[in-house]
């Protein structure tokens, strides 16, 4: 609705009232002494009469009304008007925050991952340690080949002779030829050396034990003393001064290897087993 056509018709209206109306000579005297006169009633002659009265009134208020709308309109146009500027600057200062934000985690993570890669570092160290203490070098070795006559068992290379010697010259015949009379600690080499000796009336060989130094103190060639050992039940004796041991193998068949060491004088002539270790270095080959 248009403020000014409506001012307009109530003007008109107000014209066309003032121009019917009777002379103002005619109606009653109304002084209006002590009484402030409103501005808008400064500006239009004040009508007489009731009718015409209620009717300015009417015009007045509806004048108000339009006015009053119009501004609440206005301002209610411009209160939710969206602010560019604003909206602008918030969404700055929100891609600000954003890149922020990333930015401290991209960092958090970088840290992260140089924090595990050291951890990475320092547990392969430490794995490339452990295997090194736990897994040495193998060293391959050239298998052990006996020479001639001369048979295998673990590491040794045993000879069985053929000739005979007393228990002194047996033991200086071994030592020629790299080797000493046999040292037997485990009832497998027993048995594996008994098994190599050959079955008659009274075989027997010397092997590396004597008590010629101190009475029932046996020991081997190289001096340790003899622990347990594969004596024949009531061996040794010393029957007549026997102070070198002997393995015997006969054709009694109950016979067995386990027990089969007996005592003799050192002086008898017998054949004897030689030994000689084949450690890592050795050389297979035997003196002649």
């Amino acid at each position: 609705m248009s403020t000014t056509g409506s001012s307009l018709n109530c003007e008109g209206m107000y014209s066309q009232l003032i121009d019917n109306e009777p002379c103002h000579d005619d109606l009653p005297h109304r002084p209006d002494v002590g009484h402030s006169v409103h501005p808008v009633m400064q500006m239009f002659p004040r009508p007489s009469g009731p009718g015409l009265y209620r009717l300015a009134t009417i015009c007045l208020a509806t004048l108000c009304a339009v006015l009053l709308i119009s501004i609440i309109a206005v301002t209610a146009h411009y209160k939710n008007k969206p602010q560019g500027g604003g909206e602008a600057s918030l969404g700055k200062q929100t891609q600000e925050a954003n890149v922020s934000a990333l930015t401290a985690s991209i960092a958090k993570l970088q840290q992260e991952k140089h924090k595990l890669q050291k951890e990475k570092e320092d547990l392969q160290a430490k794995l490339a340690a452990k295997m090194a203490t736990k897994a040495p070098a193998v060293v391959t070795r050239a298998p052990i080949v006996c020479p001639n006559d001369w048979h295998l068992f673990n590491n040794s290379c045993y000879l069985i002779s053929r000739n005979s010697r007393d228990w002194p010259e047996s033991k200086s015949f071994c030592e020629s030829k790299g080797a000493h009379l046999a040292i037997i600690h485990t009832p497998e080499e027993q048995t594996f050396l008994w098994n190599l000796l050959p079955r008659g009336h009274w075989n027997s060989y010397w092997f590396g034990i004597t008590d010629g130094e101190t009475e029932d103190e046996w020991k081997w060639v190289d001096g340790t003393p003899v622990i347990g050992g594969f004596w024949e039940e009531g061996e040794p004796n010393n029957h007549i001064n026997e102070d070198c041991g002997y393995i015997v193998k006969t054709l009694v068949l109950e016979r067995v290897a386990i027990r089969s060491w007996y005592d003799a004088p050192c002086s008898m002539y017998l054949p004897f087993i030689c030994e000689k270790e084949m450690g890592p270095g050795a050389s297979t080959a035997i003196p002649h």
